[in-house]
């Protein structure tokens, strides 16, 4: 019990008062983790809104790949990289990729991915800076619209940036022959362009390839632009000898492909991407005219062939005007010889004479034909088989007018029609030779012999006649001719010596002409005194005063 101190009252005691419970204060040490959570709460957010798309590329192998370190790069400016790799269904290896946000808008069909390693192909080396830093993942950016998150990833880089300026065109061959992803493309021997890819054709006939062509030659392709293989050296042995064509010592060691457009057809627009073409094996080929006329025609020949193959030209007085389309041999039952027919087709409209004036349309109908060709053949038009090189070998059908060959009618039963031929070329020679041997042989060279050797006798009897009467000649005429020799010779000696310069006669000659000399001197001094005093001659000689 609270017990009051003596001495004091009542109202001197302090009155206690009721106040209100506060609330307490915050502390200000809660304020440190307070602010942590908001930074950490904002970096999850920002993390989450910055962070970029997640891919998955197929790859065949995880070569220099590494979880965590290997880098997505884009010309060498990291945009991303490589999360894990693991095991997919088709045994191919599945790479999780992070990339940058900015990555989103890129991420389409035609964006490539591919694993940069050391890479020698082409002619080209590639990736030695990962010799040093390791393997990495490029990319190309696509252009498409569809967006994808799955890529499949390729075993080498993309021959052409999707940003270089060109075109993609499309050719179809035969075979492949030596060109390689990667072989350069040419256009008047300037390297312009690349191939970017090859493969079989799905029939298996034929091979499709995919070149790229760099701007600004990528004006020059259009619809008539040849293309040609123009791998290693393209040595041409025809009709027209041998030829030799490279486009460079590069193209020698990988191969390559080159185009050209005709001149005529140079102000043609050019063509759209991914235009087909035609890749011929050699230029040519390719530069061979298009005729959209043929007509096919056959010949017969009875002679060998040799040297004769397909593509070879058919000639008309040097203007090819065919080509020969096969060769074959057949057995002539009723005859019991060999033949062999040639199919070839000719084309009509590189005559001039049978096209209307600058249409180019050939106006000859089927009936207008057979009565041309039917007088031509009358008037002695033929097919013959010449060699046209006798280094190569190469044989050519030559069309040509022979007035004096035997008589013969266009086959127009035979399919195709059958020009008629003669015989050309060695077998001429051949058949000249044997009738040549056939008149030797018809020759009486026994009775000629006989002749010959009586003739050969009666001379050989007249040069022993002969050195007979050499013989005698020399024993009976060589003393007096020796004689006679000898007296000329003395006869010129004493000659000799009457004519020498110290002889008598010469010393007498000259003091005869001394006294000639001094004849005439008196003779003419005589005749000048008298002409000053012809009275000397009565009178005498006047003396003349001193």
């Amino acid at each position: 019990m609270f017990e009051r101190p003596r001495g004091t009252e009542l109202a001197d005691l302090p009155t206690a008062v009721a106040v209100r419970k506060r609330r307490l204060a915050p502390q200000l040490v809660w304020l440190i983790p307070i602010v942590a959570a908001l930074v950490g709460g904002w970096i999850v957010v920002k993390g989450i809104l910055d962070k970029g798309p997640t891919i998955t590329i197929s790859f065949k192998t995880a070569e220099g790949l590494e979880a965590g370190k290997t880098k997505v790069k884009f010309r060498s400016l990291d945009v991303g990289v490589l999360k894990s790799l693991e095991f997919g269904t088709r045994h191919e290896i599945l790479a999780t990729v992070e990339l940058v946000k900015k990555a989103e808008p890129y991420l389409v069909d035609d964006t490539k991915f591919w694993v940069v390693r050391p890479r020698i192909a082409g002619g080209q080396i590639s990736g030695l800076g990962t010799l040093f830093s390791g393997a990495y993942i490029g990319v190309d950016l696509g252009k498409s619209a569809n967006k994808r998150r799955d890529f499949l990833g390729l075993e080498v880089a993309p021959i052409v940036s999707a940003d270089v300026p060109g075109r993609q065109f499309v050719l179809r061959a035969d075979t492949l022959g030596s060109i390689e992803t990667g072989s350069p493309v040419y256009f008047r021997q300037e390297e312009v362009g690349t191939v970017v890819s090859h493969e079989i054709n799905k029939d298996g006939q034929g091979v499709t390839f995919k070149i790229f062509v760099n701007a600004p030659y990528d004006q020059y392709v259009n619809a008539d632009t040849r293309f040609w293989n123009a791998s290693g050296i393209d040595v041409t042995l025809d009709a027209n000898g041998v030829k030799v064509d490279t486009q460079s010592i590069f193209s020698i060691l990988i191969g390559g492909i080159a185009f050209e457009t005709l001149v005529d057809s140079a102000q043609h627009p050019p063509v759209e991407d991914n235009h087909e073409f035609l890749l011929a094996s050699n230029r040519a080929e390719a530069m061979k005219r298009v005729d959209t006329i043929a007509w096919p025609v056959q010949f017969e020949f009875t002679q060998s062939i040799r040297g004769l193959s397909i593509g070879a030209p058919v000639d008309f007085r040097g203007i090819v005007v065919g080509e020969v389309k096969s060769v074959n041999i057949a057995l002539n039952p009723a005859q019991d010889e060999f033949r062999f027919p040639v199919t070839a087709v000719l084309y009509p409209g590189r005559v001039q004479a049978v096209l209307k004036a600058g249409s180019g349309e050939y106006r000859m109908d089927e009936e207008g034909r057979r009565i041309r060709w039917n007088k031509m053949v009358a008037k002695g038009f033929r097919g013959q088989l010449r060699t046209s090189n006798l280094l190569t070998g190469q044989a050519y059908v030559a069309l040509d007018m022979f007035p004096d060959a035997p008589e013969a009618l266009m086959d127009w039963t035979a399919t195709p029609p059958l020009i008629p031929t003669v015989p050309g070329g060695f077998e001429e020679i051949q058949v000249t030779l044997t009738n040549i041997a056939k008149k030797i042989e018809k020759m009486p060279i026994g009775e000629i012999s006989a002749d010959v050797r009586r003739a050969l006798q009666s001379l050989h009897r007249t040069l022993v006649t002969a050195e007979e009467a050499v013989k005698r000649l020399d024993r009976d005429v060589s003393p007096s001719a020796k004689a006679t020799l000898e007296e000329a010779r003395r006869t010129l000696t004493a000659a000799e010596r009457t004519l020498a310069a110290d002889a008598p006669l010469q010393q007498d000659l000259r003091m005869t002409l001394r006294e000639l000399t001094r004849t005439s001197q008196s003779l003419r001094q005589l005749t000048e005194l008298l002409e000053r005093q012809p009275e000397s001659l009565i009178r005498g000689k006047k003396e003349t005063r001193q």
